[in-house]
């Protein structure tokens, strides 16, 4: 039964238990179902009930689980889905009432991650999140976990036994064990040496502003990434459809440039071990000068969503960081009322429709706010024969005056605030401020 847990083109029946104090929508499973679809599976029915208290063997309790089974019979579904994170415990309990396959939550979503991933990277993240969730697990997970190595008379699949070798040997739970903190080794070992390269190549972009697009998955992060840089990610009306990160030039303003990464995109709950088995790819948002958080405004769950998102950046670090809320999808908005309660919400974000590019320049313009810090006019005085302090001026800056007087040269310049420190290490004779 637990030999195979991918749902792509299974028949499954959709569980929800939500205790009443945390409950916010009518339709708690909405994104449970998106997410099975996202995976391939044909959703037969749903079940959503509401709980005062979790039962210790089986989440629902043994009334509910016998009526799924009823459930599942008449749909003839082939795996049990639970909008809920399960111990081992309760999913082998549940299973034997059930008599189907159970999967909770963060293993449906690691297996939509195992087949989206398709970088060396990303395979080996995917790979080290489901070992880390499937080592508690092991027990009773497959048949053949009773048999035994090594023991003198044991049955004939298991007894290796001749002289000095009889014993109670050694069952096969812990050679799996043995074997899957082996390899959990091995992956973490190779993805060390991938982190210090990606950390490697973040810090050698110190110079360079640095964007990172974050938000709900399917929130069109992808499709803006393309908009503003040709970069012909992958895009796709699914949940993650793309994990890897990629990191293209953008150019803002004539010799201004900066980077801009599309990272992977968040859900509620997501799984801690897919949050600490990509932390390299997020390490692109917690270096990030300014996030750029897209919310699908378009979405009835979109208020929703965005506080999950930001929920997700706190979580790993990123709460404090300068931040522009884009309202994606703004042309196709479906509720005027609910869109303007989100422009209540927050009154400052910018509406664009990353498909049809409308609204754009604004947005550009807004991160050129963002990458100035706020303008000043400065008057600089250098040696007239400085070729260098003199080129990163006119190809930084907004020259607005410049005179030579005898060895000297003296430029007027408007320029970002952040650029100051640049500036210095160029030393000048004088920098002085002017209105």
């Amino acid at each position: 039964m637990r030999d195979n847990i991918v749902v792509r083109r299974e028949r499954a029946v959709l569980v929800g238990a939500i205790l009443k104090s945390e409950l916010k929508h009518d339709d708690e499973l909405a994104e449970l179902t998106a997410l099975s679809e996202s995976a391939g599976a044909v959703i037969v029915d749903r079940v959503q009930q509401k709980v005062t208290e979790i039962h210790p063997s089986t989440y629902i309790g043994k009334g509910k689980a016998e009526m799924i089974k009823q459930r599942v019979k008449k749909n003839k579904a082939d795996v049990v889905i639970f909008d809920n994170d399960l111990s081992p415990g309760q999913i082998r309990e549940l299973e034997s009432i059930i008599e189907t396959k159970v999967l909770d939550r963060s293993e449906l979503i690691l297996d939509i991650f195992a087949s989206r991933a398709q970088t060396k990277q990303a395979k080996l993240q995917v790979e080290l999140a489901q070992l880390e969730y499937t080592y508690p697990r092991l027990t009773r997970m497959w048949s053949h976990l009773d048999t035994v190595t090594g023991a003198a008379g044991g049955p004939s699949a298991g007894a290796v036994g001749a002289i000095g070798t009889r014993g109670p040997g050694e069952k096969q739970l812990e050679i799996d064990r043995r074997l899957v903190t082996k390899r959990i080794t091995e992956l973490k070992r190779e993805l060390a040496g991938i982190d210090k390269r990606i950390v490697r190549e973040i810090e050698a972009r110190k110079s360079l502003f640095k964007i990172c697009l974050v938000g709900y998955t399917n929130a069109g992060k992808s499709t803006l990434m393309n908009a503003l840089t040709n970069a012909g990610v992958y895009v796709e009306d699914r949940l993650f459809a793309t994990l890897d990160t990629r990191t293209r030039q953008w150019t803002l303003d004539g010799a201004k440039k900066s980077l801009i990464s599309d990272t992977v995109g968040f859900v509620k709950n997501l799984p801690h071990q897919l949050v600490a088995s990509f932390k390299a790819t997020l390490e692109e948002a917690i270096n990030a000068d300014l996030l750029l958080h897209v919310v699908d405004v378009s979405n009835e769950d979109a208020e929703y969503q965005a506080q999950n998102a930001k929920k997700v950046l706190e979580e790993i670090g990123c709460g404090n960081k300068p931040t522009l809320i884009l309202f994606n999808k703004a042309d196709v908005v479906r509720s005027q009322s609910h869109f303007e309660f989100m422009q209540t919400l927050f009154p400052d974000a910018i509406c664009i429709s990353a498909r049809t590019g409308w609204n754009l320049d604004m947005l550009k313009a807004k991160v050129l706010e963002a990458y100035n810090g706020g303008i000043v006019y400065l008057r600089i005085t250098a040696s007239a024969g400085d070729g260098k302090i003199q080129s990163y001026l006119k190809s930084h800056t907004t020259v607005l005056r410049q005179d030579y007087f005898d060895s000297t040269v003296v430029m007027e310049v408007k320029i970002g605030k952040n650029m100051l420190p640049d500036l210095k290490r160029f030393s000048p004779t004088q920098i002085e401020e002017i209105q």
